[in-house]
């Protein structure tokens, strides 16, 4: 691929058929083929949990958690489920800990432990430290109903351990990794505890899966003009660092899963794409004069949930006053999702004036929603497949982290393991 800057779709077509060829390829196809009988399951045992449960702290690292909390806290908003989700086992922080312990305290909740082997530090130590409470709060049979597990199907710590306390468990699908899980019982189950439509979420996933690889639709495919351009402007422009932007504030944690994907997925072998991040309009009082006048090694890739739209509920207008005294006359009668627009072409304008390659990346309900289950779905999958088009052509394994391991020797060292 070096020095080609045309779109080349067959080999597009051939990378995707690699991917889906892969062994840790098996997220590619979760959106077809999630089994109905384990969806029904994860509704279930959600539908459970809600009767019992205030909170359900989900306790797992990078992957096991990202995926989840992306779309929770993008749905926040607009959500008002009776079980709240708290996120733990993500830092080695005892001030986090003692915030969660104290959140919980006098509340009933349940646990779901993520790991696929149960001996990742930072989740099992919260493991420990949630279940001791569990057991001094509801005595040790009840404390076994409340802990839910999401692990290997077949090995490791907790799989053995979830097997001989007699725990629920879902399956962390062979050929799914952690950064690739978010659309499995990974992500689907606490997200279907908080009152999350995760079939809408596959349906997502489906929709774009469709219309962006399969080969009748690979000519229009904006995943793989995404993939293949920033490709581009990384081997031709020296453009090494990616910024995603968004005018959502609640889709900071989705900027952290994206972060991680790209990171761990491209970062080998000395070389890949930087991913960064930022939530406009606040950070255009902040990086923002980095980004309009920094160095020009940055490029950046807007996330655009359509523009707003009639069938929207319940906008906000900019109140009309009897007086000019705070400047704001011109805006009297405007929502606030319509000068949010505006703000974000003004930025891309702004920004591309200035010299910073940009990308647009818009995605919409038919019924105008904007950030919803369905779109979100959408971009999930996208970006999964797009990350892995994209390490591919760096000529790097999308599906390994063989840097992760090494500081994990070096901790495991000086704790005397």
């Amino acid at each position: 691929m070096k020095n080609n800057i045309d779109l080349d779709y067959n080999l597009a077509l051939e990378i995707i058929d690699d991917i889906k060829n892969d062994p840790m390829g098996a997220w590619f196809d979760l959106p077809d083929n999630f089994p109905d009988s384990e969806l029904a399951r994860i509704k279930e045992t959600a539908k459970k949990i809600n009767e019992t449960s205030d909170y359900l702290v989900c306790i797992g690292i990078g992957g096991s958690y990202l995926g989840a909390r992306a779309v929770y806290e993008a749905l926040l908003p607009l959500k008002n489920g009776k079980t709240k989700l708290l996120f733990s086992g993500n830092s080695m922080s005892e001030r986090e800990i003692k915030k969660i312990l104290k959140e919980i305290d006098g509340k009933d909740f349940s646990l779901n432990v993520i790991s696929k082997s149960g001996t990742t530090l930072e989740p099992a130590l919260a493991f420990r430290i949630f279940k001791e409470e569990l057991i001094k709060k509801y005595g040790k049979t009840e404390a076994k109903n409340r802990i839910f597990v999401t692990t290997d199907p077949e090995s490791g710590v907790l799989r053995e351990e979830a097997n001989r306390e007699g725990y629920t468990s879902f399956e962390i699908p062979l050929g799914v990794g952690g950064r690739y899980s978010v659309l499995s019982a990974v992500g689907l189950f606490p997200l279907a505890v908080a009152g999350v439509d995760v079939e809408k979420l596959l349906d997502g996933a489906r929709e774009c899966k469709l219309s962006q690889t399969s080969p009748e639709k690979i000519e229009d495919s904006t995943l793989v003009s995404y993939a293949f351009t920033r490709f581009y402007l990384y081997d031709e422009e020296n453009c090494d660092v990616e910024v995603l932007a968004s005018f959502e504030p609640s889709l900071m944690y989705f900027n952290e899963w994206w972060k991680q994907l790209f990171g761990e997925s491209e970062g080998k072998d000395k070389q890949g794409i930087f991913p960064a991040s930022v939530i406009y309009s606040t950070d255009l009082h902040s990086l923002g004069q980095y980004l309009q006048d920094g160095r020009r090694n940055i490029f950046e890739t807007f996330l655009r949930f359509g523009a707003p739209s009639p069938k929207r509920e319940n906008p906000i207008f900019v109140p009309k006053l009897n007086d000019d005294s705070d400047g704001l006359k011109y805006l009297e009668g405007k929502t606030l999702a319509e000068i949010s627009e505006t703000a974000l072409s003004a930025t891309i304008s702004a920004h591309s004036s200035g010299g910073i390659s940009t990308i647009e990346i818009s995605v919409e309900d038919e019924d105008g929603s904007g950030v919803s289950e369905k779109s979100l779905g959408f971009l999930i999958f996208f970006f999964e497949t797009a990350c892995a088009i994209s390490a591919i052509l760096h000529g790097v394994d999308p599906f390994d982290q063989p840097g992760v391991e090494k500081y994990k020797k070096e901790m495991f060292r000086l704790l005397g393991k």
